[in-house]
Order: structure tokens, then sequence, then C-alpha cells
């Protein structure tokens, strides 16, 4: 998986989704015009070129409305998602059905929001209210022959986010909740089975549109019970009066659930200063405009608005660096040669100008028992919450038995190296500054690993090198805790 996980780790979440989506609809024209495809390459392509329009046109004068500045890679999102929803278009009539589908999405973004942040699936919600006024839709991505593509592109996406947990949840309940309601009517096991998997979307439904990660909740046990939410009403059969139930249905409920057990976050955050910790490494420091509650070692969803933005958006996740301890917010950065406008930008910020900060989200954290012995595993900007744990236990005179094992090419890599040392002084730290971290390493630093608690931060590659290694000592999957956030590229 090395090959795989090295190519989404220099991939932000949203041009992956994008991407992915545009591969799947240059295949299906591709089918169209072979036959594969019933519906034939010309009527997905007007139908494609369409959709495409029509979001970007309604985003746009909605945003002007608002006077916001919006991700376009979201955009393109939700177009590429109704494409695949949608009837291709076969007569003039269709095309209203496009425009108003387009345009309902794009709304819903801004009026079904709060704190400028929607609450529903965009795709979701169009598709549900074309459907009270008996618009139909065939879903039609779900065909047995988008079935290995939409596989493939799926799994990318559930590693890239780490949301297997979450898929197989509604995968489970979904099947159950289906087989039931299949079985009860007379229909067939092999019958219920091919409907399900060959000729519907529950595998597109659940890797691509359950897991979009700002509907979605920010701990694996609600994410687990999202999924077997939607999974639940995903494959039940009712209606009162012209509300049926649908996937789109379905996932519109999880939504709701997602944001009554969600952090409601939305902070704006101004410049105070920024140090430069390394050749490529800076520690910003923000004011919040209001109080952010938070654990230390979670992350945030940032939004730097910017013109003109590259494909790869105005959206990261980035741990949060500093404590729960401190007034202001501390964010650790690296930057790198020919990096994103979004990173330009947020180099070239000013004393005095802003960032939003929303979507709190992470478990990876500090354990409630004090006494439970830990060892950090870091590897360059991976250090980031270990910085906010550190700074947290040192704050609160914890004494806690932690081993730090910080990998950097070169000593001048080190950031946040004073902190360390002073919690070394303080509350008894042990720090130990290396170039490779390998399992000889660890086992005579520290003699006690098969007792110890390993928390791994740093790219999707290091994290699964470590876990191997880890393995291979004899330390057990439940004694290893991970980073991640999606989009970190």
């Amino acid at each position: 998986m090395k090959f795989v996980d090295d190519f989404l780790n220099k991939i932000t979440m949203y041009r992956l989704v994008l991407y992915g989506l545009l591969v799947l609809a240059g295949i299906s024209i591709i089918f169209g015009f072979t036959g594969i495809l019933s519906y034939s390459g010309t009527s997905l392509i007007y139908s494609l070129l369409l959709i495409v329009a029509v979001c970007g046109v309604s985003n746009y004068l909605l945003a002007k409305l608002f006077k916001v500045q919006t991700n376009i890679e979201s955009v393109w999102i939700t177009a590429f998602i109704l494409f695949f929803i949608l009837f291709p278009i076969s007569s003039w009539t269709d095309v209203w059905f496009y425009v108003l589908a387009g345009a309902l999405a794009m709304v819903s973004k801004y009026f079904l929001a709060i704190q400028k942040k929607h609450i529903f699936n965009p795709a979701a919600v169009s598709v549900f209210l074309l459907g009270l006024f008996g618009v139909g839709v065939s879903w039609w991505v779900g065909s047995s022959v988008m079935l290995i593509p939409v596989m493939i592109f799926g799994f990318l996406v559930l590693r890239k986010l780490r949301r297997f947990n979450l898929f197989f949840a509604f995968l489970l309940a979904g099947v159950i909740s289906v087989f039931a309601v299949g079985l009860s009517h007379g229909s067939g096991f092999y019958e219920i089975f091919t409907s399900t998997f060959l000729s519907g979307p529950i595998i597109f439904f659940g890797s691509i549109m359950l897991t979009e990660p700002l509907t979605t909740p920010p701990t694996r046990k609600l994410q687990m019970t999202y999924g077997a939410i939607v999974g639940l009403f995903f494959g039940l059969q009712f209606h009162f009066g012209p509300v049926y139930s649908t996937p789109e249905l379905a996932l519109i409920l999880g939504n709701l659930f997602s944001y009554i057990v969600s952090p409601k976050i939305r902070a704006v955050l101004t410049l105070i200063r920024k140090d430069k910790l390394t050749a490529d490494v800076y520690d910003f420091v923000f004011r919040p405009d209001k109080k952010i509650s938070f654990m230390a070692g979670q992350y945030l969803e940032w939004t730097l608005g910017h013109s003109p933005s590259d494909t790869r958006g105005n959206r990261r996740y980035f741990t949060i660096a500093s404590s729960p301890t401190e007034e202001n917010i501390h964010l650790g950065v690296k930057f790198y040669p020919n990096g994103s406008s979004f990173k330009k930008k947020l180099l070239s910020l000013e004393t005095g100008q802003t960032i939003i900060a929303s979507q709190l989200s992470g478990e990876f954290i500090l354990p409630k028992d004090q006494k439970e012995k830990l060892v950090f595993i870091a590897g360059g900007i991976g250090i980031t919450p270990f910085r906010s744990m550190v700074k947290y236990v040192l704050d609160k005179e914890q004494k806690r038995d932690i081993v730090l094992l910080y990998s950097n090419k070169t000593p001048s890599d080190i950031a946040y190296k004073d902190l360390f040392d002073s919690a070394e002084r303080s509350v008894g730290l042990k720090t130990i500054y290396v170039g490779l971290i390998d399992k000889e390493m660890i086992m005579k630093e520290v003699p006690d690993y098969l007792e110890r608690k390993f928390y791994i931060s740093g790219p999707h590659g290091m994290v699964d090198a470590f876990e191997s290694v880890l393995n291979e000592i004899g330390v057990k999957n439940s004694q290893i805790k991970y980073d991640f956030f999606p989009g970190y590229a």
C-alpha cells in the first residue's frame, strides 16, 4: 500500500474526490459511446456540461449575494454527484430539471446553513426536493458496468479519509435493512443481492457521499452510529404523503444526527505574529474572537479566502499546536517549494489579518488515566499534536510517563525544542531527537515498550510503517493510536 499512501499523502481530500469523479465521468462517457452503458455518450456529455455550468453560475451568484468566497472544488464535486444521480438528458424538458437540480443544490449550501456551514449534503437535498415534486432520479452510477471503477475510487477515498469503520457500519446496517425488507416482501436472496450491489448505488453512496467531512460526526464511535443510522434508513421502505424513503432522505436524516452531536465551532482568528521555527516551518499565533474549547491533539478545518486559488481550494485541516490552557491558538505549518495557493497566502498573512476555523475533530488525545505510560513518535511537522499535549501536561503540572521520539533529517529541522527541553526539566518528559527511528532504537530507548501506549503522528506512509514495526516487536494494535485528519496535503 506504500505507493497508494504516497499518492494519497500528496493530494488533498477535495482534490482526490474531484479528480476521481472526473475519471468516473470520463469512463461512463466512453462506456456510453461504446454501448456498454445504456445511455449515449453524447447525452452524458450534454448532461455533464449543463450541470457543471448550472452549479458554477448558481454558486457564483449566491457567493456575490452573500459576499463570501467558497471552495470551488466542493461546487464541482456536487455537480458531478448530481450528474451520476439524475437521468441523463434525453429531451429539452430534462434541461429544466437539470437547471432546477443544480440551483437547488447551491441554494441549500447557503440557506440550509448555520454559521456559514452547510448542514446537509447539497446533492442529497436537491434530489430530495425534486422528489417532492414528482421528479424521479436514476442513480445510474450504481449500474453493474460502473461497479469496478466505483469500488476502486471508493477505496481510495476511504483510505484517504480513514473512514472504513463508518463505511462498514453503513454497509452492514444497510444490507440487514435491505434484506429484511426484501425477504419480507417475498423477494429471493439472489434477487436482493444483485439489485443491491450490481444495480444499486450502495457502494458509491457509502464511500463517496456518506463520508463528506463537513457533514460527518467528529469521533469514530459517532461516525459508526451515523453510518448505521443512514444504513438503516437506506434499506427501509416507507412514505408519508409525498415523502418516500430514498437514499437521499437517509443521508439527510444522518446529516441531521451529525449536526446534533458535532461541536458547533466557527471562529474568526486574527494573526498576532508568526515565528520561523526552522528553515521551512512557521508557528502562527492567532487570537480567536471567541473561546475555542478543544482537547490537546485535536484538529480544525481552516478556511482562508484568497483569489485566485488553485485547484486545491481554500480549506485545509491542521492540528491545533497550542494547548487548551493557552489563550491564543498556535498553528504549526511546514512550507514546500511550489506550494499551494493556500499555503502561499497563509505565509503572506500580516499581523491583523484573519482566518476562519471550524469543524473541530480528532481522537488523538491524551488518555484520562495519567498513570498510563506513553510513547510519542513524530516525524517532521507531525510534532504539532505533541506540542499541544506536552504544553498541556506542562501547564497542568501532570507527572505523566512520556517518551518522545522525534525524527528529523537534521538537528536544524527540530521544531518547538525549547518547549520539550523545558518539559524534560519540569515534568520528566524524556525526549530523543533522532534521524531514523527503527525497532532496535525503540527496544533500546524504551525497554518497557510492551507496557506502553504508542502515539504516532506523521504522513500516512510513516504511520503505516511504524504500525508494522511495532507489530513486529509485539505491540498490539490496541496499544497504538495515530494522528489523522483529511486533506493533509
